[in-house]
């Protein structure tokens, strides 16, 4: 499994590539590894949207998980930059409950590229974020993103 890690505002995230997809990322630094062209875009990717100079990832992703999971990162991915949405929102498309959606939310294999820090409780609050600080780094990302005063 090719990886890269790459220093960010919320920490530094690794990234993990297998059979030509992301599969993976997650906080702190991997050991020294193989490294391949996929993990290196990601990674450059990953800078330009700290950098305020992109908005929308484009990269072969490649979440693991049941259909359901799947089904979840695939609404999360359709969240534009700048935007929220809720878990009920999500469990009303999907036709599941908003907790199911917040526990796969909360397994979401590759935050920040499937934006996972996007969906929030009902009446925007501030819910669990499995990476980073927690609720902390969500707060930041949707600063980030315009979303939330600071």
């Amino acid at each position: 499994m090719a990886h890269t890690s790459v220093n960010t505002p919320v920490g530094v995230l690794s990234i993990f590539e297998h059979d030509d997809a992301i599969r993976v990322v997650e906080w702190g630094r991997a050991p020294d590894g193989d490294s391949n062209a996929l993990v290196e875009e990601a990674g450059r990717q990953l800078k330009a949207y700290f950098a305020r100079e992109l908005e929308v990832f484009d990269l072969p992703l490649e979440p693991a998980g049941s259909d359901f999971q799947k089904a979840v990162c695939e609404a999360m991915t359709a969240i534009p930059y700048g935007h929220q949405c809720t878990y009920g929102d999500i469990a009303k498309k999907l036709g599941q409950s908003a907790q199911a959606v917040g526990s796969a939310c909360g397994h979401n294999p590759i935050p920040i590229i499937i934006p996972c820090h996007r969906v929030v409780g009902a009446n925007g609050t501030m819910t669990g974020f499995s990476g980073g600080e927690g609720v902390e780094t969500k707060v930041w990302l949707l600063q980030h993103e315009g979303t939330l005063l600071a």
